[in-house]
Parts: structure tokens; C-alpha cells; sequence
């Protein structure tokens, strides 16, 4: 591998279909049987070698589907600045495959030469939206194309918040044009940690910036008080609930490119296909029911 981009890819916009998250385990089987699937999501970090197996079966995908690339590791609510070397090589990446979409999460995993397996939450400030706003920024310009922003499931909440969500993802969207992914799993998880209406809120986000939305299972636990504490795991199918609030987005969205996150016991192909033939049947309804209202 030279790393040399092939010629030929798709380079058409992902469909309003559901896609899934590339796997090694599901590599044979998508590459001999082609499924009719919308589109494939990577994480970035998992592709930013040169070579080797890993490439060879994301150049086959890409030449067949379209690709979304999936940041979970700029940190870009970070105090300090972006990691040079790391926005360098999400660059050669995004280069490399011209991905379709571009996403990355409102949270920060680092902070100087220390770095944390996880995606840490933000206080929502007039000083953070300062920083936020300058990186995506940065990285919109490095990579150049837009990028989504995903908000984020939490599980603490900052007392110095002077904002709430939606408001600094629309300030965000605002200052920088970038997009929105709006990751429902994510948000019901918020809204059963901190007590808010889920249903408040999907009403109230602002789903003109949305250019994607996410999908994914989560896990039941308690806090010290015994109250209901729900994981963001992707390690299990979709709640009954994430389905709902889901097709009321789409009700005030329209169709949009929907990823079925499974990052965790994933389990073989045909299960994680069901999956995203539930959320395309979701969308196949809403596009019928608009054709019947036009």
C-alpha cells in the first residue's frame, strides 16, 4: 500500500438510508455478498496507519459504497490546542477516501500529553464556545469539508453552564457553518441522567443543521442514590424507546443518513443488517407519508 488514492470511488451524497460501522469481523461477509445497505461509517482513528488488511478491505468498501469518516479522538472541546499530528493524519485520511460525511464529538479525551478512553462532557460557557467554535474551525479548514458535530451523552452536569445544548450547538452552527449529527441514543441517555423530556428536546433541536443521526443500544445501572443511570455502550440492538424518538425526528426532519451504532459485542452480520433494515423501513414510512401529503 502507498497509500495512493484509487480511482473510481462513489462520490455521489450518502443516501437518506441507514448504514452501519464498518467491522473487520463483517469484512467476507460484506465483500462477497454486497448487501443492499445505504452507506458504511468508520472511526477515523482505526484507519490512520498506511497499510495492511485494514486498508485493503476499506478501499474495497469504499469502491462499492459511500463513506462516512467518524472522529472520536481530536478532543475538540479541549483547553489547549488541537494535536498537530493527529489533524494531520485525520487529514491524510479524509484525503485518501474522500468521505462523504465528516462527524466528530463535542466532548474532549485529552488534555496535553494525557489522554483518557473516553469522551468527557463540556460546560456550556461563553469561554468554551469561544474554543469549540476556533477548532472546529481549524479542523474544517485541515480537512476541507464541513464537519457534524454529535452531541454528546453525559452523566454529570456542570453547575457553571450559562447555556443549554441546543442553544451552543446552534451559537456553534452559527459561527462556524459546520453541521449537526444528531445521535438519539445519546440524548435519551441525557435526558434519563439529568431528568429533562426527551421528547422536549427532540422538538426543539434544530434539525435544518442535521446532515446525520445516529442510532446505538445502551446499558442499564444505578447511581449511589439507587436512581437509574443508562450507559452509552453500543453493545446492544436499539431500545424500543430510541425508536420512537427517532421516528419523531425524522417527523420534523425528513429522511436523513441514519448509522446503526454497534461498537461493542457486535454480533454477526444478518443481526446488525436487521438492525439497519428497521431504521431504513423507518424512513421508507416517512418519505411515503410525505409524498402523500404533497
Amino acid at each position: 500500500m502507498n497509500g495512493s488514492l484509487p480511482c473510481g470511488f462513489p462520490n455521489g451524497p450518502v443516501p437518506p438510508r441507514a448504514g452501519v460501522g464498518l467491522k473487520p469481523k463483517h469484512y467476507s461477509d460484506i465483500l462477497e455478498s454486497e448487501p443492499d445497505i445505504g452507506w458504511f461509517e468508520v472511526h477515523a482513528e482505526n484507519y490512520m496507519g498506511d497499510g495492511g488488511p485494514p486498508h485493503r478491505a476499506l478501499e474495497a468498501v469504499r469502491m462499492r459504497y459511500p463513506l462516512s469518516l467518524h472522529g472520536v479522538g481530536l478532543s475538540i472541546g479541549g483547553a489547549g490546542r488541537l494535536n498537530q499530528e493527529h489533524l494531520a493524519r485525520l487529514k491524510r485520511l479524509a484525503a485518501r477516501y474522500e468521505p462523504q460525511l465528516f462527524s466528530e464529538h463535542l466532548a474532549w479525551s485529552g488534555h496535553g500529553e494525557v489522554y483518557l478512553n473516553d469522551l468527557l462532557p463540556l460546560p456550556y460557557t461563553q469561554e468554551t464556545l469561544a474554543r469549540v467554535a476556533d477548532h472546529i474551525d481549524e479542523v474544517q479548514e485541515a480537512v476541507g469539508q464541513r464537519m457534524l458535530l454529535e452531541n454528546p451523552s453525559t452523566y454529570v452536569a456542570f453547575a457553571e453552564t450559562e447555556m443549554s445544548e441546543i442553544a451552543f450547538l446552534s451559537e456553534l452552527v452559527a459561527r462556524t457553518g459546520c453541521g449537526l449529527l444528531l445521535d438519539v441514543n445519546n440524548m435519551f441517555v441525557q435526558a434519563t441522567n439529568h431528568g429533562f423530556d426527551a421528547t422536549a428536546y427532540i422538538d426543539a433541536f434544530p434539525v435544518e443543521h442535521v446532515g446525520e443521526m445516529h442510532l446505538g443500544g445502551h446499558d442499564h445501572d444505578a447511581d449511589a442514590d439507587g436512581a437509574t443511570l443508562l450507559i452509552d455502550d453500543h453493545g446492544r440492538a436499539v431500545a424500543d424507546p430510541v425508536w420512537a424518538l427517532y421516528g419523531r425526528a425524522l417527523t420534523r426532519s425528513g429522511p436523513k443518513p441514519t448509522l446503526i451504532e454497534w461498537d461493542n459485542d457486535v454480533p454477526e452480520w444478518p443481526e446488525l443488517l436487521a438492525e439497519a433494515n428497521r431504521a431504513d423501513a423507518i424512513i421508507a414510512a416517512r418519505r411515503t407519508n410525505d409524498a402523500a401529503q404533497a
